[in-house]
């Protein structure tokens, strides 16, 4: 009976594991980037699961791929880190780490505001512009922002394309408060970030404020888990129950 496992003398999970490791280096699957499932590479390579998993864990064992419940295999890379101390953009976090910023956007329109953007805004029209960030190419956040129809009357699609809405908007900013949770991607953002349905992800919210204390800007952002970790830098200060910047959710 013929060995499922080789073909001509070699162990075919070999062949895989050199032929998935030949695409990763041609730029076919990006740093973070999901590989096909284990389903699928066995359909295209005609090799039963267990085959492909041997391939997939050679692969792990040399560093170049890594899995999480959830989200399946993919291309290996360390976690892109962003700071929570101070105020910045993302592309700058992602530049400050040596990585190559993107931005597309995919809706841009003034449309009426729901009910809690208009809470935080206090403006029943905003502007809403929702676009997918890149890193070295491949999908890292899902970001949709409003903005009070009275501060964007003058803003361009091409604008907020190029630069941030810190260097756009008509008015000096003056800080942000953020939140950051836990949630599962919906099919929106599992296509746009190239993800699982339901897989883990991170879902920030921001509101920025002019210096005189006026909410400026509503910002949603989400992160792939597998891709981000978030830095708080935390002073020494009196004993505290909780760490400093931090807010227990009541």
């Amino acid at each position: 009976m013929k060995n499922p496992g080789r073909t001509g003398g070699t162990f075919r999970y070999l062949s895989i594991a050199n032929e998935l490791r030949e695409r990763v280096a041609l730029g076919e699957f990006l740093a973070g980037q999901l590989l096909p499932s284990e389903s699928d590479l066995g359909e295209h390579y005609g090799v039963s699961r267990v085959t492909v998993r041997k391939a997939l864990e050679a692969l792990r064992e040399d560093g170049l791929i890594d899995s999480r419940q959830g989200f399946g295999w993919f291309v290996a890379s360390n976690p892109l880190r962003q700071t929570l101390g101070r105020l910045g953009t993302l592309e700058a976090q992602l530049a400050a780490n040596g990585v190559k910023p993107e931005r597309k956007i995919y809706e841009f329109g003034f449309v009426r505001a729901t009910k809690r953007v208009a809470e935080i805004l206090s403006a029943q029209t905003v502007l809403r512009v929702s676009r997918v960030n890149l890193a070295d190419g491949a999908p890292f956040a899902r970001v949709t922002v409003w903005v009070p129809e009275d501060l964007a009357g003058e803003l361009s699609r091409k604008a907020v394309e190029r630069s941030s809405f810190y260097e756009n908007l008509p008015i000096a900013v003056g800080g942000a408060t953020q939140t950051i949770g836990a949630a599962a991607a919906d099919e929106n953002d599992s296509v746009l970030l190239g993800i699982p349905t339901g897989s883990p992800v991170l879902r920030c919210e921001r509101v920025t404020h002019s210096v005189d204390g006026r909410a400026v800007l509503l910002s949603e952002f989400v992160f792939p888990a597998h891709r981000t970790e978030f830095v708080v830098d935390l002073p020494h200060v009196e004993p505290s129950i909780a760490p400093t910047g931090l807010r227990l959710v009541e």
